[in-house]
């Protein structure tokens, strides 16, 4: 099962601080069961469910670092040396089938094997020809311009943790190590499903003044695809607790947690929290945030929904803040915080006391600016921004270069 049960109802017109509500969602879930075996190229954006060891060394024979002339560093003694060169050459892929003799030299590129008789590689730059001789006058010693075996990592020794999420360098190092398949924790099917009897679910279809096309559902889906899920699109309902119901139950039975839109604070028109209060089992919280106070947690069927704010900028910031970490737990990576810094203001800002805020921003030449309005409603600055500014509950503030807490979209997996 992906979830312990609600609990931890908020007495009602209580906030619940962001921390603590952060706390509350990681300890009622648990990871969804289940892997798979997938081939190396298959397996980007993957959890892998068990350790990646190394099936060979890497590299996995001493090899050239350089290319230059290579010989025994032990047959070489102090000032200029000259050394007879053996017939033939080493390169990358054309190892040399024979040995060189102590006190002679060959031809070696980058990359290649070390043949017999050398560990030692003087580069080309140091180097003479002369007739069927190499000469050079730097200082030598065993080892230098060459690669020891599992000089990067050893044979059977750990490459990647259960637990990690694949990215295009960790399959590189994989495919180096002789790992061809992994096994992968079962991708986590999400469904994505937006409430709202002014929604229009298509912006190719008309809609009248009071009407809006749906942004959050194309936003969210986009989001949990990025996130390495399979992202399942349960469609747009009106507000009707028989139609919100049946969605609900057709997708409980499709996917393991869903992602609601809509509906999730306790106004007249607010079904989906309705629903979820007297059908399943839910914990609805007022978040001390900004935007994005009413966020709803439950079970229906069994299955885990996280309802998010109708408001698009409200509803990127709860995803981004609460379903990317539970998501996470979920799929089998892990609970992550997100990745911050601290930079300068380039903006000036009171901040009164009592709520966490994210305000949209993006890195200028003087600093972090945040977006010209902080109204939830507009939309445009989600994608004018590059990330979100956190402020701390506490009244405070900001003034230029004040250094601010910055929290990069990239930072987010997205």
């Amino acid at each position: 099962m992906s979830g312990r049960g609600a609990g931890g109802a908020t007495a009602p017109g209580a906030l619940v601080p962001v921390d603590e509500a952060l706390a509350r969602l990681r300890a009622a879930l648990v990871p969804v069961t289940g892997t798979e075996v997938v081939a190396l190229a298959d397996a980007a954006g993957r959890v892998l469910a068990a350790d990646a060891v190394a099936q060979r060394a890497n590299p996995p024979e001493a090899n050239a670092a350089v290319d230059g002339y290579g010989f025994a560093a032990a047959a070489v003694g102090a000032g200029p040396q000259r050394l007879a060169l053996v017939a033939g050459r080493a390169a990358a892929g054309q190892p040399f089938g024979g040995a060189v003799p102590r006190g002679a030299a060959i031809r070696i590129l980058t990359g290649a094997v070390l043949p017999v008789g050398v560990d030692a590689v003087v580069m080309d730059e140091d180097c003479a020809l002369d007739g069927g001789a190499v000469g050079f006058a730097v200082p030598v010693k065993a080892g230098m311009n060459t690669r020891p075996a599992g000089e990067d990592v050893a044979a059977g020794a750990l490459a990647l943790a259960a637990g990690h999420r694949l990215r295009a360098p960790d399959l590189a190092l994989l495919a180096a190590l002789g790992v061809g398949r992994v096994q992968v924790c079962r991708r986590l099917r999400v469904g994505v499903l937006s409430t709202g009897d002014e929604i229009i679910p298509d912006p190719a279809l008309p809609a009248l003044p009071h009407q809006i096309w749906d942004a959050n559902r194309p936003m969210l889906l986009a989001l949990v695809a990025g996130w390495g899920c399979a992202a399942v699109d349960l469609g747009h309902v009106r507000d009707d607790r028989r139609k919100i119901a049946a969605r609900l139950d057709r997708g409980a039975a499709r996917v393991d947690v869903i992602l609601t839109s809509g509906g999730a604070s306790a106004g007249d028109e607010d079904h989906v929290s309705r629903l979820l209060r007297t059908r399943g089992t839910l914990s609805s919280w007022r978040i001390a945030m900004k935007p994005g106070r009413p966020l709803a947690r439950a079970l229906w069927r069994g299955v885990p929904v996280l309802g998010l704010p109708g408001n698009p900028v409200a509803a990127l910031v709860c995803a981004l803040i609460f379903a990317r970490p539970a998501l996470g737990l979920l799929a089998g990576a892990g609970w992550r915080a997100p990745i911050g810094f601290d930079v300068p203001a380039a903006f000036e800002k009171t901040k009164k006391a009592g709520r966490r805020e994210y305000l949209r921003a993006r890195i200028g030449p003087q600093g972090v600016e945040v977006f010209a309005s902080e109204g939830s409603g507009r939309i445009s600055g989600l994608s004018w921004a590059e990330g979100l500014v956190e402020l701390a509950e506490p009244a405070g503030q900001v003034r230029l270069g004040d250094k601010v807490r910055f929290l990069p979209y990239g930072g987010f997996g997205f």
